[in-house]
C-alpha cells in the first residue's frame, strides 16, 4: 500500500504530464502546474526539487506508457510480420493513443528540450534508441528464423522505420491532418508487405 505522500506524488506526475507535453518545458510555468493539480507551489516543491526534475518526471512517466503500449503492441505470438503489422496497426491510430498525454511525447519533449534542457533531450533520445532496438529485436527473430530478409542490419531498417513514423507523426502533428499519419503508415505496410 503506498503512503499519502507517494500518492501525491503519483498524482501530481500524472497531472502534469499533459501539461509539459503540450507547453514545453520552458512554455509551462508554476502557476499553470500549480492551476493544473490544485496544489500550491510549496507542495510541488515539496514533492521535487525543482521544475526540471517535475518536467524530467513528468517525461518519464509519458514514457512508460509509450513504452508499455509498444510492449504490447510487439509482444503478440505469430511470426515478425504479424509483429510489424501490428505495429502499423499502432501507429495508425497514434494520435488518438497520444492524445490523453498531449500529444506526442517524444515530438514534443524531443523539439522544446533540444535547446532549452539537456536532462530532458537526453531521456528523449534514450527513448527512441529504446524503441529502435524493440523494433530492430523484431526484425532480427523475423531474419533469423527465416521469415523475413531485410538488404541492411536490423537496426539499420528498424531506424529507418522508425524515422519515417516519427516523420508521420511530426507532419500529422503540425498540420492538424492525420491523413499525413495515415497515408505513411499505409505506405509503410506495403513496403513491409513487399520488401520483407
Amino acid at each position: 500500500m503506498s503512503t499519502k505522500a507517494e500518492r501525491t506524488t503519483a498524482y501530481i506526475i500524472e497531472t502534469v504530464a499533459p501539461v509539459f507535453n503540450k507547453h514545453g518545458y520552458v512554455g509551462t510555468s508554476m502557476s499553470d502546474l500549480t492551476e493544473a493539480t490544485g496544489l500550491t507551489k510549496g507542495a510541488l516543491y515539496g514533492n521535487f526539487e525543482n521544475k526540471e526534475a517535475l518536467a524530467l518526471s513528468a517525461f518519464e512517466y509519458n514514457r512508460s506508457i509509450l513504452l508499455e503500449g509498444l510492449d504490447d503492441v510487439l509482444s503478440i505470438s505469430g511470426s515478425s510480420l504479424d509483429k510489424l503489422n501490428n505495429l502499423t496497426s499502432f501507429y495508425k491510430k497514434y494520435d488518438v493513443f497520444t492524445l490523453p498525454m498531449g500529444g506526442c511525447p517524444i515530438l514534443n519533449v524531443g523539439v522544446d528540450a533540444q535547446h532549452n534542457n539537456k536532462l530532458l533531450a537526453a531521456a528523449v533520445r534514450e527513448t527512441i534508441k529504446e524503441i529502435e532496438g524493440k523494433i530492430a529485436l523484431v526484425l532480427e527473430n523475423g531474419v533469423n528464423a527465416g521469415e523475413i530478409k531485410i538488404p541492411v542490419t536490423p537496426l539499420q531498417f528498424a531506424k529507418q522505420l522508425f524515422t519515417m513514423i516519427q516523420g508521420a507523426i511530426a507532419m500529422s502533428t503540425i498540420t492538424m491532418d492525420r491523413k499525413y499519419l495515415l497515408n505513411t503508415i499505409t505506405y509503410l505496410e506495403v513496403l513491409i508487405k513487399r520488401e520483407l
